[in-house]
C-alpha cells in the first residue's frame, strides 16, 4: 500500500473520529470526512471542527448512511475507511461494509471497535450487548471478504483519568473498584488515533487484530490513585465499591447509558478483562510494531494534569 493513502473517516465529529482525522492529516494522508447532513439545527461545536477540518486540507462529503449511491461514490474516491461510529450506529456501519463490497478498490476497512478485544472477553449484561453487536461488525466484514484491521485499544486514557480521578475539579474523593488491584491499559487518545491510522496502511495488520499494550500505560487504579497523590501533593480519601454492589447496580433500574457504564467498570477494574489474556507470539502489539512512534505514558499524562487540569468532555465509554 502506497505511503500517503487516501483516508475516509465516519464519525469524524466524535469523541474519538476528530483525533482520528488529525493524526491522519498529521502521518501526510489526503484526509476525506463523510458526515450528516449540515442544517440550520447543527451542533456550533461540529460546525467549528468542521470548519477546523477544512483548514486542514480535509475534504468533507454531507451525506447519511441511507444514500447508498453517495456512499458508493465517496468510497470509490479512497483507498481507506476507518469508522468511529457510536454506539447507537455500530450494526448502521452494514450499510458502510455493504457499499465497500459493491465499490471493490478499498484495501483496508476498520470498523469501530476501540474498546476492549470483544472476541476474548465477555461482559455483564448491559455491556455485552455492545460487544455483540462489535462481533456481529467483525463477521460481517469478514464474510463480505473485504480487507480489514480489528482495533482493540482498551481504554482511552484522558476519558479514563476524568472518570477516575476528576482532576480537572481539584477533588479529594475516589471510588475504588473493587480491590482497586486489577490492572487495566490506558492509552491517550492521540496515541490510540496514531497507532491507528499506523495499522490502517500496515500491510503486516492486514486481516489482523491489533491490541495496544504500551507498557507504560498498564496500570491499576490503586497505582494510579498512589501516582496522582504523589503528583498532586493530596490525599485522596477512597470509597471501595465491591463487586457485588456493582454487579447489583448494573442489574437495577439505572437509565441507560449509566446501567452499560457501570458493567464497564466492571469488566476493565474489577474482572481486569483487557490484561486477563496473555498476547502470544502470533499477537501484534502496537508500540512493538512501532517502536519509533513515542506515545504518552499514563505517568507523563498526569503530569499534564497537574499542570493544566482538562476540561471535562465525557460522551461514551464504548
Amino acid at each position: 500500500m502506497a505511503n500517503e493513502s487516501k483516508i475516509l473517516i465516519f464519525g469524524a465529529t466524535g469523541y474519538l473520529g476528530k483525533y482520528m482525522v488529525k493524526a491522519s492529516v498529521s502521518l501526510g494522508h489526503p484526509t476525506y470526512v463523510y458526515t450528516r447532513p449540515i442544517t440550520v439545527t447543527t451542533d456550533s461545536a461540529k460546525l467549528e471542527l468542521l470548519k477546523e477540518f477544512k483548514s486542514m486540507g480535509v475534504e468533507i462529503f454531507e451525506g447519511t448512511l441511507d444514500e447508498h449511491d453517495k456512499l458508493l461514490s465517496v468510497i470509490r474516491q479512497v483507498d481507506v475507511v476507518i469508522s468511529t461510529l457510536a454506539i447507537p450506529q455500530h450494526l448502521e456501519q452494514i450499510k458502510i461494509i455493504d457499499a465497500i463490497k459493491e465499490a471493490g478498490n478499498i484495501k483496508r476497512f476498520l470498523p469501530s471497535d476501540f474498546g476492549v478485544e470483544v472476541d476474548r472477553i465477555i461482559g455483564l449484561p448491559p455491556f455485552q450487548p455492545i460487544n455483540d453487536d462489535k462481533k456481529k461488525i467483525r463477521r460481517a466484514t469478514e464474510a463480505a471478504g473485504i480487507p480489514y484491521t480489528f482495533v482493540s485499544p482498551n481504554c482511552f486514557g484522558a476519558y479514563f483519568v476524568e472518570i477516575l480521578l476528576h482532576p480537572h475539579e481539584q477533588s479529594e474523593d475516589v471510588i475504588v473498584y473493587g480491590s482497586g488491584e486489577a490492572k487495566a491499559v490506558l492509552n491517550f487518545e492521540e496515541d490510540v488515533a496514531a497507532f491507528t491510522i499506523k495499522a490502517a496502511t500496515d500491510p503486516r495488520v492486514c486481516n489482523r487484530v491489533i491490541d495496544y499494550r504500551p507498557p507504560g500505560n498498564i496500570i491499576s487504579q490503586l497505582e494510579l490513585i498512589a501516582s496522582w497523590e504523589k503528583k498532586s501533593g493530596r490525599t485522596l480519601k477512597k470509597t471501595h465499591l465491591s463487586e457485588e454492589e456493582i454487579v447489583k447496580l448494573s442489574e437495577s433500574a439505572l437509565p441507560c447509558p449509566d446501567n452499560i457504564r457501570v458493567s464497564i467498570l466492571h469488566s476493565i477494574f474489577i474482572k481486569g478483562d483487557q490484561m486477563s489474556y496473555e498476547l502470544e507470539e502470533n499477537d501484534l502489539e502496537a508500540s512493538k510494531l512501532y517502536p519509533d512512534y513515542k506515545y504518552t505514558p499514563i505517568d507523563r499524562y498526569l503530569d499534564i494534569c497537574v499542570v493544566n487540569p482538562p476540561t471535562p468532555k465525557l460522551t461514551s465509554l464504548a
